[in-house]
């Protein structure tokens, strides 16, 4: 069969998406949507020349504009939102009402519980609804569910992911290579975590770990926002412990933290000399220029360890993928792990391997699929079991943290 898709947003994760369901979707025709028309013309041109093909084309489709959405949706079989999160409950409830599938970048866990709720309506219109997909929180949680798979009865999982530049420079040594408006999300509030088999809420930029991650060298290691998204939730019951923590070169904690300190990802306004200013807003005036790129080469690194019982016996699972800018394609790696796992997930939705109705990603995309989807797309998925001696037990957690004795990963 040839299946449809619509891709809202012609930026890059919306490019990287396209151009891996002219490769591996089964596609008929791929839209690349943007309200933006030059954006989208350009980006479509560009996926037809790197597949060598004319599956995609280009349309001009504001998403703030509800009957206009529903009006486009229904034409297609699949709808992949790459647009800011904040548009995602509204294209959700179009997705339902047209009978289409829909699946998303997500990033807002309250958003995601909220797409969530429309489950019911999802199963009466026979859809499939996935948020939450990209690199985190998706393809963070999806491997941590494919380690949870190998461990057999898992009890911990701890989770790290990182998306940096080969070549960091100072003083901030980051690259924004997706939305401002996402980083700063995961800069505001703090995430749920599971611990101790119960639900906490743990504030962004707590709990620094400084760790050793070959082949990158010494890195930081520390909550942030939505990471986990609803997986607290769905594994509360079942595990001791579900945390992430994002990984970033040294110094950045610090430089955050201040940031954070000083209300600079606060969304509420604040009056200045008599003006209204959003905080949020003026860090993203200040900071974006100064950490936004057009090219650059980048390194992202997801690290999942599992820890429970296998075969009665105390067992570890660690499962890593690192990846990097692609010369030939002229992807970044954050485009291929975040606009990848999204069209991994549209492309099992298309084919009717996502069950029906809007559900958590933990829950209804298989692990071990999308790890066999992932590798024939090229991505190095490194797995690792081994048993844990009795006399390292006191070795394994260290104040809640995934540390080792030599606080390394690899």
């Amino acid at each position: 069969m040839a299946y449809s898709y619509l891709i809202l947003g012609a930026g890059r994760q919306g490019v990287a998406a396209a151009y891996d369901l002219a490769l591996f979707g089964e596609a008929s025709r791929i839209t690349l949507s943007d309200i933006d028309a030059e954006q989208a013309r350009a980006a479509a041109q560009r996926v037809n020349a790197l597949v060598h093909n004319h599956l995609t084309d280009a349309l001009q489709t504001d998403v703030r504009d509800e009957a206009e959405v529903r009006d486009v949706f229904k034409h297609y079989d699949v709808v992949l939102s790459a647009v800011p999160y904040f548009y995602n409950l509204l294209l959700t409830r179009a997705a339902i009402e047209c009978g289409v599938c829909f699946c998303d970048l997500g990033g807002n866990t309250e958003i995601v519980r909220q797409q969530h709720a429309l489950n019911a309506e999802a199963k009466r219109a026979g859809v499939s609804v996935v948020p939450d997909c990209g690199m985190g929180p998706g393809m963070d949680n999806t491997l941590a569910v494919y380690a949870m798979e190998l461990v057999g009865k898992p009890e911990h999982v701890f989770m790290y992911d990182g998306g940096l530049p080969q070549h960091p420079q100072p003083p901030w040594n980051y690259a924004l290579t997706f939305s401002i408006e996402g980083l700063t999300n995961e800069y505001c509030g703090g995430m749920t975590i599971l611990r101790n088999g119960e639900l906490f809420h743990a504030p962004c930029f707590t709990e620094l770990e400084v760790l050793n991650v070959p082949p990158l060298g010494q890195l930081e290691a520390f909550l942030i926002a939505g990471g986990a998204s609803t997986a607290p939730w769905t594994f509360k019951g079942k595990l001791q412990t579900y945390q992430l923590k994002v990984l970033r070169y040294p110094g950045t904690f610090a430089q955050l933290k201040a940031f954070s300190d000083l209300g600079l990802f606060d969304a509420e306004p604040i009056r200045v000399e008599g003006n209204e200013v959003i905080p949020r807003k003026l860090f993203h005036a200040l900071f974006e220029p100064k950490v936004r790129v057009d090219e650059m080469e980048d390194v992202c690194i997801v690290h999942v360890r599992a820890i429970g019982k296998k075969d009665g016996q105390r067992t570890e699972v660690t499962v890593e993928v690192i990846d990097y800018f692609d010369p030939t394609t002229g992807f970044t790696a954050m485009q291929r792990m975040t606009g990848w796992h999204a069209s991994i997930v549209a492309a099992m939705m298309a084919r009717g391997e996502i069950p029906v109705g809007s559900r958590p990603l933990e829950v209804v995309v298989p692990g071990a699929s999308f790890v066999r989807e992932a590798r024939k797309r090229g991505f190095n998925i490194n797995e690792r079991i081994r048993f844990i001696r009795a006399d390292e037990e006191d070795q394994v957690y260290v104040g809640g943290a995934a540390l080792t004795a030599s606080t390394s990963l690899g």
